[in-house]
């Protein structure tokens, strides 16, 4: 239930937090607010011992926490804007953390016991905060074109980035599933906590030179980055057949290796295609919704139908069903790009 409501909160999460982002043009204190409410509720629910209690504050934590990625996201977007610098650049920081994590959780945890993490997490989060009150503050400089219409009217303005949120829900909910149960998988072939934390360390650790590939040779060019969308979901297809088929933990982490170039493409492209499609004064809320695309609604059914395919289907089965629902975001996106060069050459000529 905890882990539920983590998704569940971010569907309300993350657009309020990001209509404040916009509605004050300051990024910067948005994720001031998110980071300190983040460590007071986690510093609060590791001194409470009763479940409805902790239940309550981890819904906190929720709602400062979940929408952390798409406002950095949007403060990095905002403050290279018109310089050289290139997104990937500053988002492989995170997949390092991501990956060094993975490796010293375990020794950590047994060297310092559950009980005693939020002193660890506590010093984090400080030196977090400290670090962000140096940074720009993320606001736009152009002034607001369409400051009269509603805020649901701007983001539906753009029929591409709407029917792009929606494919986007088939691509992410087998992610979402994997991410939930692919540890328990890993368990049930065999594997050990060691291994499954290598899996996490390998497909963490190999999303740095793909940003970088994508910093390098991905245009700022919608019909280029609708075409990139139809790779990174053929590789999602692929990536789930092998899945289905894996018959022992090694291989099972060899695989998730795919996850550097299925979920950073997917997650790479789609952030520079939303603030390609969104205006910048309403940049904040356009990630904040594209986030839920990958976090909360495909969180939610991912926790519901997932959890469902794994006990009664079996693992296998449910990667075989990942696959099926990955090919219809397959042709979805086909189709876009598709149509989408067809307007283009009629532009053209």
């Amino acid at each position: 239930m905890i882990m539920a409501g983590g998704p569940f909160i971010s569907i309300f999460a993350n657009p309020f937090w990001g209509y404040w982002s916009d509605r004050l043009q300051n990024v910067k204190r948005i994720l001031i607010f998110l980071l300190t409410g983040n460590l007071l509720a986690t510093i609060v629910v590791f001194q409470l011992r009763e479940y409805a209690v902790i239940f309550a504050f981890m819904l906190i934590f929720f709602f400062f926490n979940s929408p952390t990625f798409s406002q950095s996201n949007s403060l990095i977007l905002n403050a290279i804007e018109n310089t050289n610098y290139k997104f990937g650049a500053f988002r492989l920081w995170g997949s390092l953390g991501w990956a060094i994590i993975a490796a010293l959780a375990g020794p950590v945890l047994s060297w310092m016991g559950l009980v005693n993490l939020w002193m660890l997490y506590g010093i984090m989060m400080l030196i977090s905060l400290a670090f962000t009150i140096g940074l720009p503050q993320g606001r736009v400089t152009s002034k607001p074109k369409t400051e009269r219409q509603s805020y649901w009217k701007v983001m539906l303005s753009s029929k591409l980035f709407f029917v792009f949120v929606i494919l986007g829900i088939l691509i992410s909910v087998p992610n979402s599933i994997n991410q939930t149960f692919v540890t328990l998988y890993i368990s049930n072939l065999g594997g050990s906590n060691e291994l499954i934390g290598w899996s996490v360390f390998l497909s963490a650790i190999f999303e740095i030179p793909v940003f970088l590939l994508f910093d390098r040779f991905l245009k700022k060019s919608a019909r280029m980055m609708l075409g990139g969308l139809v790779i990174v979901s053929i590789l999602f297809v692929i990536r789930w057949l092998l899945m289905s088929v894996a018959g022992g933990p090694l291989q099972v982490i060899f695989i998730q290796v795919l996850h550097c170039i299925t979920f950073g493409g997917y997650y790479y492209i789609g952030t520079s295609l939303t603030a390609l499609l969104i205006p910048a004064e309403y940049r904040a809320t356009g990630q904040a919704i594209y986030a839920l695309t990958w976090g909360g609604i495909s969180g939610i059914i991912a926790g519901l139908f997932g959890g469902w395919m794994f006990d009664y289907l079996g693992p296998q089965t449910m990667y075989s069903i990942c696959a099926i629902i990955s090919v219809a975001g397959v042709a979805g996106f086909t189709f876009m790009w598709m149509k989408y060069r067809k307007q283009s050459e009629l532009a053209a000529s």
